[in-house]
């Protein structure tokens, strides 16, 4: 039976994922250099070793048969199993996850939330928390009602299980984001939960089908977390775990970061004292932490932004900034406040050259930081 030109570059797109020797950053080269996936495959290896990181024993390998048999036979399954395949360069693919330099080029995923949702949350910490770790993610789930946040977690023992419980209670889209396939669900005692984060929420992954957890898949796992997510709050971790892991790549990501302290004599409190102590983190004692680093009306309303429209920025002589500077200041002209993920994507520039421009501008007096890392003309 024929397929669409649609279910052909999805295949694609599988095949070129499952490739041997083809990774994340290789696989973007390839569809940029080739237009789709599609024409990765349409092209000849002579010009597919043109590519960087492609040598001749790799462009040979390109398009084999097998591939494609193994590409077929998993999106057929996907199809009987509710399973959505989300490429990069999709609309649904999570935006705020796309613009990382490490982001996963496919997602498996199942679940109806949206996964670029005006706001969301990730809520982590150890996997033996305690009553009160449990009880503090409740309410910070429960505090977030009001703002409809997405509830981001990764579906593990503890925290993680607590803050997905909790937004199933109150109402709020849940997604956890899981180190195995999307059919091996981790760990088993939870898979009542995530059958019902399927139905209101998603269950996240970069694995495809049959993938059993692996202990290197859960560090690679928190960096989908800390990207999809507008800020991380920790709630309880030792001064090793994987909850301060997604706040490394969370900082790394110019993510909000934000951690409640505990009792000084507690092990599982240490991780979240030492991050507030060294600035890794903000602290949180409440909701208002949170809406005050995000930006957010502590009554849960979105009010359209009327900063950047003075009549001064309107009246901006651009002749007398730079390209890079004049291509940043038409992006915040546009009169609402920009995050600076937003202006590095949109502008094209590296995350270092972008922080050097603005801090520029705001000496000049042009540019103001505001809440949540985002940025607005003064």
């Amino acid at each position: 039976m024929e397929i669409s030109s649609l279910e052909q570059e999805k295949q694609a797109q599988l095949a070129l994922r499952l490739t041997a020797g083809v990774g994340d950053v290789l696989l973007r080269y390839l569809v940029s250099a080739f237009g789709s996936a599609a024409g990765v495959f349409a092209a000849r290896p002579g010009r597919l070793e043109k590519v960087r990181g492609i040598g001749p024993g790799l462009a040979q390998s390109i398009g084999h048969k097998s591939t494609f048999a193994e590409a077929e036979t998993l999106l057929l399954r996907a199809r009987q199993e509710g399973v959505r395949l989300l490429f990069y360069t999709e609309a649904e693919y999570p935006d705020r996850l796309k613009r990382l330099y490490d982001a996963p080029v496919l997602l498996f995923y199942k679940g109806p939330a949206d996964l670029n949702a005006p706001r969301s949350v990730a809520i982590v910490g150890t996997r033996q928390a305690t009553e009160y770790g449990k009880r503090v993610a409740e309410e910070i789930v429960e505090s977030a009602h009001k703002h409809n946040a997405l509830i981001v977690s990764g579906l593990a023992f503890g925290i993680d299980i607590a803050a997905h419980r909790a937004a199933l209670r109150v109402g709020l889209p849940t997604v956890g984001v899981m180190a195995s396939g999307p059919d091996v669900i981790y760990p088993a005692a939870h898979a009542k939960t995530a059958r019902q984060m399927a139905e209101t929420g998603g269950i996240l992954t970069e694995h495809p089908f049959g993938t059993q957890p692996d202990p290197r898949f859960f560090a690679a796992r928190n960096r989908i977390i800390a990207g999809m997510a507008d800020a991380i709050v920790i709630v309880e971790s030792a001064r090793k775990g994987g909850g301060l892991i997604t706040a490394e790549y969370a900082n790394n990501y110019h993510r909000e970061v934000l951690a409640v302290p505990g009792d000084l004599r507690r092990p599982l409190s240490e991780g979240c004292n030492e991050l507030i102590r060294k600035n890794k983190a903000l602290i949180y004692t409440g909701i208002e932490c949170l809406e005050e680093a995000l930006n957010w009306d502590s009554d849960g309303k979105t009010t359209p932004s009327t900063r950047g429209q003075s009549a001064l920025t309107a009246a901006l002589d651009m002749s007398q900034f730079t390209n890079e500077e004049s291509q940043v200041l038409a992006l915040l002209r546009q009169g609402v406040e920009v995050h600076v993920d937003d202006l590095a994507w949109q502008a094209q520039l590296p995350m270092g050259r972008l922080a050097s421009l603005l801090l520029n501008l705001e000496f000049q007096g042009f540019v103001k930081t505001l809440p949540g890392k985002r940025y607005a003309l003064e």
